[in-house]
C-alpha cells in the first residue's frame, strides 16, 4: 500500500518520511488549492528526503484550462524539476470543452522526459471523468498516476466512480487510480473497504488541527499506516 503525502517544505517532508509516507506531493499554496513551489524549495526537499518527490506543476488557481504563456511556463517549471532531481510531476490541464488536453499532454510527457507523472485532480472537473480516464489509460506508459476524487469534493462521496476507475484499470495496463481529498484516518477504512485501491493521498488530515498552516503530525502518519498495513 503506497502512502502519498502532501509536504509544503522540507521540514515536512523529512517528517512524513520518518513516519512511513512512500511518497511527497510537494506544493505550496494550498488556499489555491495546491500550486507550482519555489526553485528553493524543490531544491531543499529534494535533498532533504530519499523517498520520491513529485512537484505540483500548476502555475495559478484560476483554471485547468491553460494559455500559450501559461504552457512556456509549465514546460519551463517542468525542466527545473528535472535539472533539481525531482522524481516526478503533478499535472493536469483540459480543454475548453472539459475534456483532457491531449495535444498539450504530448507536449508535457516529452517535456518530462522519463520523470514520472501523476495527472492531478483536473480529471475531477473534466465533462466526463469516466471518458477522462479512459482517455489517460492511453498514455499508460507515460502517467504512472492519476490522483482522484470520483469526480466529487470529497473521495467518500465520489466512491461510485472511483470503483469505477479502479475496475477499468484492473482490465488493461492503466494509470494507477489513487484517492484523494478528504482521507483521514477516520474515514481511511470505509473508503478502502468499498475501492480497494493500493495508493491514497493525504493533505491537511495529517496535520495538527487539520490546518495545512499547522505543521504535519507524524503520528498520524504512523496511525494510516498502521491501519492499511
Amino acid at each position: 500500500m503506497l502512502l502519498e503525502i502532501i509536504v509544503q517544505d522540507a521540514v515536512d517532508a523529512r517528517m512524513a518520511e520518518e513516519h512511513g509516507a512512500n511518497r511527497l506531493e510537494l506544493v505550496t499554496a494550498m488556499t489555491e488549492g495546491g500550486l507550482t513551489p519555489s526553485y528553493g524549495i524543490i531544491k531543499d526537499v529534494v535533498q532533504a528526503v530519499s523517498i520520491p518527490v513529485h512537484v505540483m506543476i500548476r502555475p495559478h488557481g484560476y483554471s485547468f484550462i491553460y494559455s500559450e504563456e501559461d504552457k512556456r511556463v509549465i514546460l519551463e517549471d517542468i525542466k527545473v524539476c528535472k535539472d533539481l532531481g525531482a522524481t516526478g510531476i503533478v499535472f493536469g490541464s483540459l480543454t475548453e470543452s472539459g475534456e483532457i488536453d491531449e495535444a498539450f499532454l504530448d507536449i508535457v510527457i516529452a517535456a518530462a522526459d522519463g520523470m514520472k507523472i501523476t495527472f492531478h485532480r483536473a480529471i475531477d472537473e473534466a465533462k466526463d471523468i469516466i471518458e477522462a480516464y479512459k482517455t489517460l489509460q492511453k498514455y499508460s506508459d507515460s502517467i504512472q498516476t492519476v490522483l482522484t476524487s470520483g469526480g466529487a469534493p470529497k473521495a467518500l462521496e465520489g466512491v461510485e466512480n472511483l470503483k469505477e476507475m479502479i475496475a477499468l484499470a484492473n482490465e488493461k495496463p492503466s494509470p494507477v487510480v489513487m484517492p484523494g481529498s478528504g482521507l483521514s484516518h477516520n474515514n481511511i477504512v470505509e473508503i478502502h473497504e468499498k475501492v480497494h485501491a493500493t495508493e491514497y493521498h493525504f493533505g491537511s488530515a495529517v496535520r495538527i488541527n487539520g490546518k495545512f498552516s499547522e505543521p504535519i503530525n507524524g503520528n498520524t502518519i504512523s496511525t494510516i499506516k498502521q491501519i492499511l498495513g
